[in-house]
């Protein structure tokens, strides 16, 4: 089953290649970024053996779905997706906190709530909520963006205005912008019969203007339920239908592999190979309503080549 996980590509007049756990990013000059969506797999902060068909291809074409989609909210990095494996867009400075936003008690929300603890970045939880409940309101829970190989780490905004992360004024509009980018996707959810329970969102400046980054409402950066049945499992105290990356955490558990010391990766067989790339497929046309066209993966280097240099030549 082939993948694109180990790239290999180099461009005549790239100035940086940055590889990072999931996407290639090369610079070309101040102002121009070219990303490549690989198909590797992370989970617990590790990337597997072995890389799922398609992948890429399904958070590239998400994300740039979405990014279009709420381009009338906030300006964004992108500028084209030549190929479907790359994005092309603005280099941004990027700002060091990434923009958590919670609809609903779950994930990490939930480990915190159940440990007993009801307060999360500053803001209070209310009592008397079980796993999966939605909030009276959505909440902003925001992290640090850590370097390569670490963790990222809750943080109040008190805390982010007081260590100077981010200025007040760009802060405030921060999560302006988030509140209306959580609805917009949210909207776009309920159509599919779908709930965005979570999701996060990255943010840059160009001349001081503030840029959105990255994906955005992709499985990997975001959690799903599916709307029919929600009310009734969670009446019924029944766990939630997911549409996320969770799936691939829970194969990994049930296997014995969190991440941690003297864990290994548990063996991944063609068959699991295939599950997860058709369960990402899945997603993708749940979320979007489309149907999934799989590129060529004949010579796929070549191919991404191509298209990047054949951008980059007319622009």
């Amino acid at each position: 089953m082939k993948s694109l996980r180990d790239i290999d590509i180099s461009f005549p007049e790239q100035l940086n290649h940055y590889k990072g756990k999931v996407r290639e990013v090369y610079s070309f000059d101040d102002e121009l970024l070219v990303m490549i969506a690989s198909d590797r797999l992370s989970a617990f902060d590790v990337v597997m053996p072995r890389g799922i068909p398609f992948k890429g291809q399904v958070l590239n074409q998400l994300a740039a779905q979405f990014l279009d989609l709420t381009a009338d909210i906030v300006p964004n990095w992108k500028m084209a997706t030549p190929d479907p494996n790359v994005t092309i867009g603005y280099r941004c400075d990027p700002l060091k906190v990434e923009m958590v936003i919670r609809g609903y008690l779950a994930g990490h929300a939930w480990r915190e709530y159940r440990s007993g603890k009801r307060e999360l970045c500053g803001v209070a939880l209310p009592d008397g909520m079980k796993e999966n409940d939605r909030f009276p309101e959505p909440i902003i829970t925001p992290s640090t963006k850590a370097d390569q190989g670490a963790h990222d780490e809750d943080i109040s905004k008190e805390d982010i205005l007081k260590q100077g992360l981010v200025d007040p004024d760009i802060y405030e509009n921060l999560e302006k912008i988030t509140y209306q980018l959580f609805e917009s996707g949210s909207d776009f959810a309920d159509k599919q019969g779908l709930i965005l329970v979570d999701t996060k969102y990255e943010f840059g400046l160009i001349n001081g203007e503030i840029m959105l980054m990255d994906e955005i409402h992709t499985p990997d950066s975001s959690r799903y339920f599916y709307k029919e049945g929600y009310q009734e499992r969670q009446s019924k105290g029944e766990k939630q239908r997911q549409l996320s990356k969770e799936f691939v955490r829970q194969w990994l558990i049930e296997h014995g592999f969190q991440g941690l010391p003297g864990q290994s990766v548990p063996e991944m067989n063609d068959q699991i190979i295939e599950f997860i790339s058709e369960r990402y497929i899945e997603l993708y046309e749940n979320i979007t309503g489309i149907k999934f066209i799989k590129a060529d993966y004949t010579d796929i280097e070549e191919r991404i080549k191509g298209n990047v240099m054949d951008y980059l030549a007319k622009k």
